[in-house]
């Protein structure tokens, strides 16, 4: 199994998030974003957090033109794999590979702490080592976390159950209080909160382990 870790300037989970994917038995190649190419093999490429380009524009909004975006669009449509974690999952909204858009914290606040999370449904590989209404902890760590899309998107998401988490109690603004949701194909997801940095019980938190474990026996099925 091998997993691609993409890297922009302003990058600073992509290391957390090779370090999540080695535990779970993935062997790791990191991608810088002028690449033109995703390695040969990959399945699957983990977008991480931080502030790519600085955040200037939109969140994501410069990264989602980067070169390697083009290889990481045609993967996902191959049905391969791809997780984006809170800049991840700005750019992939960005990139147009999951529908939506992420604004400002109603609070107009950052916020970075540990939050609960219910997950909202287990019909994916990144959430079929829990339970549907199962309450997980990561940490989270954004200012512009807060979800929003038209109506007809928030009833396609219901309606195909492909929210995976929600906030388990109002944190940014998010409508329905949505952390992370789905593509219609189930084989991409962006979320807000770092499991990455919950997958580790000597750094605080474990509870982000089973997303790689199951998302590594989900390749293998593949």
């Amino acid at each position: 199994m091998k997993a691609a870790v993409i890297v922009f300037p302003g990058s600073n989970c992509d290391r957390d998030l090779a370090v999540a994917y080695r535990n779970a038995g993935f062997s790791v190649e990191m991608v810088w974003h002028k690449d033109t190419a995703l390695p040969s093999g990959v399945d699957v490429v983990g977008i991480p957090g931080g502030f790519s380009f600085g955040d200037y524009l939109r969140c994501g909004a410069i990264a989602a033109r980067s070169p390697i975006v083009a290889s990481i669009a045609a993967h996902a449509e191959r049905g391969g794999y791809v997780l984006g974690v809170c800049n991840g999952f700005q750019v992939l909204v960005e990139t147009g590979l999951l529908p939506g858009a992420l604004v400002r914290n109603a609070g107009l606040k950052f916020i970075c702490k540990p939050v609960a999370l219910s997950v909202a449904t287990r019909l994916s590989a990144f959430t079929s080592g829990y339970d549907t209404g199962q309450t997980v902890t990561f940490p989270v760590a954004h200012h512009d976390g807060n979800y929003t899309a038209k109506p007809e998107t928030l009833d396609a998401l219901n309606g195909e159950d492909r929210v995976a988490f929600r906030y388990a109690e109002e944190l940014n603004g998010s409508v329905d209080r949505i952390a992370g949701i789905l593509s219609e194909n189930r084989r991409v997801m962006g979320l807000m909160p770092h499991p990455e940095r919950a997958a580790d019980a000597v750094l605080g938190g474990s509870d982000g382990a089973a997303m790689f474990q199951t998302l590594a026996e989900g390749c293998v099925t593949a």
